[in-house]
């Protein structure tokens, strides 16, 4: 027998090999009809998976982020196969599920896809998915990987295999139609019942653009087909309110090639308008305790190898300015937060001095690439309404709780009712893609749970989703089209205080280190705008 634990603390046993399926079934045959996916310790997997020792155990719908994304996914093998029947000699590559929907990328080869061949893709994709056919997984040997992708000359799906190990390699068989594939799916294909292409668009293999131009097939499918119809007709909706469409016509801003793309240019009105959010938020900054700063848009080289934004996002920064002096490099700055740590460090501080709060409508820059740039809900040039607090570590769940308080105002104010705080942790197992010891990080992430639990927050925890230097609470606003936003975001950070070496004067006269909380209630006043502009129509309160 094994024990198997469910999200809400029950403990049920089973014999040994019991599938996540019959889990479902010994609950209720309603829950057994409608779960598509499940999880076992942590692992995505079929719902006919045996359960072999004691686990925690998940069951996934429709209706769960995690069973969309097994439904997506096993949706892109379905499309994947369609293509290769439609256009015979194409070579598969990849074909993750995204936020909506999924998609797969194809080396076409001699084929051409266009959207005048979207309703024959929709046909065969159809066809194919009422044939009920399951997804069963099998592991296979490195060695016969290989062959089989060396003898079709597929060479994406041969590299992507010399990367991977014997025993962690994984096919998915449906039908007559076999891939590369790590699991996750739903029983079988008859559960998707309605499908639509949503765009082709070039993609580079591994994103890197000295590699093959790829031909990337979106699509979007559901259980049923009224689903399909309210997403369409949401998209109709999303187009007649699109911030970029929204902006022109209510000469809000506006953007030009000889100025640069991602570069947004703010018109009377659209400066209007963000003087008013602006002005709205430092009353309120000012009424609880924050002393308005002001920084340079550049800053040395070293200050940001300090901070280590350099390491993490230096190749995909701005490149160096390089003055007439030699080995003198400066960069636009990228955060707002290294500077604040230099003006903390200004003079000498005392417990008695924190928390300290100094607040900045900061602009920074990132070198987002061109193909993922869109109006101003992803810029290369962006204003940050930053706050940064210094205070005693006794002194951080009052300060997390009163940043709350302050993004809920905000929140009330502008009628956004239905919002998730997403608790962003690192992952343990890619340690090496942060900063700071394991003793700050477990901290940093228990204060941010405590202090969520106390307020009584409706959250959600994602692991993987942390700053490099800090957890964070992210607030997730839906707007009136049920599409999800993030805006304020909350974060606790142990790091940046020792890599800048900050202290202050304790009761004791020795010396401390400050913790750190990094906080933006509107994120970013482009995204914030271009939400505001998409949830009201451009009707503004």
């Amino acid at each position: 027998m094994i024990k198997v634990t469910l999200p809400d603390g029950a403990v049920k046993e089973y014999e040994k090999g019991t599938t996540p399926f019959q889990v479902a079934q010994s609950i209720s045959e309603g829950l057994a009809r409608n779960i598509i996916s499940a999880k076992v310790n942590g692992q995505t997997v079929e719902t006919t998976t045996p359960i072999t020792t004691d686990a925690n155990v998940t069951l996934f719908s429709f209706d769960n982020d995690e069973g969309k994304k097994a439904f997506w996914h096993s949706s892109a093998h379905i499309l994947a196969q369609a293509l290769e029947k439609l256009y015979p000699g194409i070579k598969l590559t990849i074909g993750p599920a995204i936020e909506n929907g999924f998609y797969y990328d194809v080396d076409c080869g001699e084929h051409t896809i266009h959207e005048a061949d979207f309703k024959k893709i929709e046909d065969k994709f159809l066809e194919l998915a009422r044939e009920k056919a399951e997804f069963k997984m099998r592991e296979v040997s490195k060695a016969d990987a290989l062959a089989k992708y060396k003898k079709e000359g597929n060479e994406y799906k041969v590299e992507l295999i010399e990367n991977l190990n014997d025993g962690e390699i994984t096919f998915c068989d449906h039908s007559d139609f076999t891939d590369l594939c790590r699991g996750g799916h739903i029983p079988n294909t008859g559960i998707v019942k309605a499908f639509k292409v949503m765009n082709v668009a070039g993609a580079y293999w591994r994103a890197d653009q000295t590699k093959n131009q790829l031909v990337r097939v979106y699509g979007i499918s559901f259980p049923k087909q009224k689903m399909l119809t309210d997403y369409l007709e949401v998209l109709e909706q999303a187009k007649q309110r699109d911030h970029r469409k929204l902006g022109k016509e209510l000469e809000l801003f506006t953007f030009s090639q000889k100025v640069g793309q991602g570069l947004p240019l703010w018109l009377p009105k659209g400066t209007a308008l963000r003087d008013r959010l602006e002005n709205f938020l430092k009353k309120a900054q000012l009424k609880a305790g924050y002393q308005p700063v002001m920084t340079p848009h550049i800053g040395h080289k070293d200050l940001y190898v300090t901070s280590g934004h350099w390491d993490k996002y230096g190749e995909d920064s701005f490149q160096p300015i390089n003055t007439p002096h030699e080995g003198e490099e400066f960069l636009l700055k990228p955060m707002n937060c290294p500077h604040h740590c230099e003006i903390f460090n200004s003079s000498p501080r005392s417990y008695k001095d924190l928390p300290i709060r100094y607040a900045e409508f900061g602009t920074v820059y990132r070198y987002e690439q061109s193909g993922e740039l869109h109006g101003l809900t992803r810029a290369r040039c962006f204003t940050v309404d930053d706050a940064h607090i210094f205070c005693r570590p006794d002194q951080i769940v009052d300060e997390f709780k009163n940043v709350i308080d302050l993004v809920l105002y905000v929140f009330k104010t502008f009628e956004f009712t239905d919002y998730v705080a997403q608790i962003s942790l690192r992952d343990p197992d890619n340690k090496e893609k942060y900063i700071g010891s394991d003793e700050n990080w477990k901290k940093a992430e228990q204060a941010i749970i405590d202090t969520a639990t106390e307020k009584g927050l409706n959250t959600v925890v994602e692991t993987g989703e942390a700053a490099f230097y800090g957890p964070k609470l992210d607030f997730m606003v839906k707007d009136a089209l049920g599409r999800s936003w993030q805006l304020g975001t909350i974060q606790v950070d142990y790091n940046l205080p020792e890599r800048f070496e900050l202290e202050y004067k304790g009761s004791d006269n020795e010396s401390h280190r400050p913790v750190m909380i990094h906080r933006a209630p509107f994120g970013s006043m482009e995204r914030f705008v271009a939400g505001l502009i998409e949830n009201c129509a451009g009707k503004f309160p």
